[in-house]
């Protein structure tokens, strides 16, 4: 899509409040998903699988981390709290999960995470004004590359990964959801 198609600044602003509504709507699919997973099977790389519920949970923060607080506001103080060095290093991009006890936090761990980052995007994001979304951005991002198109990602990629969810609960002989 060319740099020329930027949305108006009436569009961004419902766009971004779009952004909003899916990806509350992505995020309560991932923990139906999650929900009754357990906790034996957390960890587990499923015959064929080369990934499990711990990575997606974590890979999960640090992407709505780097998404839809990192790329908009830059960091903030209380963001090593918020999402510790830690977290990015076992599960940003290109990194590989561990069936490793030792080498994993624990569930609580991770969905506490996934927890305070996400309200602390939905508490950011209302406020992102139209003159913000608009600036440019480096990818990724979906359909135009100002800062919308990182908010527009998040919800696809947690989409994604739900899929894969959904997929490692079918390899280890788990019942769908839905």
């Amino acid at each position: 899509m060319s740099e020329s198609v930027i949305p108006s600044a009436e569009s961004l602003v419902a766009m971004r409040d779009g952004v909003i509504g899916q990806m509350q709507f992505a995020r309560n699919y991932t923990l139906d998903l999650l929900a009754n997973v357990p906790d034996s099977l957390w960890i587990a790389i499923p015959p064929g699988g080369s990934s499990h519920f711990a990575w997606q949970v974590g890979h999960l923060a640090v992407a709505q981390y780097g998404l839809m607080l990192f790329r908009q506001r830059g960091r903030s103080e209380g963001d090593l709290e918020l999402m510790p060095g830690w977290l990015r290093k076992k599960f940003g991009k290109g990194t590989k999960p561990s069936s490793d006890p030792a080498e994993n936090p624990s569930r609580e761990e991770l969905l506490a995470c996934l927890e305070r980052i996400h309200l602390e995007a939905m508490a950011v994001l209302p406020t992102l004004s139209a003159e913000h979304l608009a600036e440019p951005t480096e990818m990724p991002y979906a359909a135009f590359p100002i800062k919308l198109g990182a908010l527009l990602f998040c919800p696809l990629h947690e989409s994604i990964h739900a899929g894969q969810i959904g997929m490692l609960r079918r390899l280890h002989g788990l019942d769908p959801i839905r």
